[in-house]
C-alpha cells in the first residue's frame, strides 16, 4: 500500500524556518518524483517544489525560490522541504504528492499526482 506521511508543520514567527518531511512507503522510492503543494483557506492549491529522486532534478515556484529547498534521502525514503524566511502568507496546509517518475527534463506540479499525504499545517505569525 502506497503511503505518504507528512510531518514537521507547526507555528513559527515570520522570518523563521521549518523543515517538512514526507515519509514514503509502498513503492520503489528511487523510481518516483515528488512535489510539495500547499493550500490556504479560500485559495487554490499551489505547487511549490518538485524533485526527481533518481537524479535530483528540482523545480521551484517563483513564490518560494531562494527561500525553500527540496531534498530527498534515499536511505530514509523521505523527501524534505526546508523553508526559510517564512512569511505570514506562507501559512497553509502543506501536502506532498508522488508519481512514477515520467522521465521528463523537469518534473512540475502539473501532474498527474496519484498519491497524496494527509497534509501538515504551517502557520506563520506576524
Amino acid at each position: 500500500e502506497v503511503q505518504l506521511v507528512e510531518s514537521g508543520g507547526g507555528l513559527v514567527q515570520a522570518g523563521g524556518s521549518l523543515r517538512l518531511s514526507c515519509a514514503a512507503s509502498g513503492f520503489v522510492f528511487d523510481d518516483y518524483a515528488f512535489c510539495w503543494f500547499r493550500q490556504a483557506p479560500g485559495k487554490e492549491r499551489e505547487g511549490l517544489s518538485c524533485i526527481s529522486v533518481s537524479d535530483g532534478r528540482e523545480w521551484y515556484a517563483d513564490s518560494v525560490k531562494e527561500r525553500f529547498t527540496i531534498t530527498s534521502d534515499n536511505a530514509e525514503n523521505t523527501v524534505f522541504l526546508q523553508m526559510n524566511s517564512l512569511k505570514p502568507e506562507d501559512s497553509a496546509v502543506y501536502y506532498c504528492a508522488a508519481q512514477s517518475d515520467p522521465g521528463v527534463h523537469v518534473v512540475t506540479p502539473a501532474g498527474p499526482w496519484p498519491y497524496w499525504g494527509q497534509g501538515t499545517q504551517v502557520t506563520v505569525s506576524s
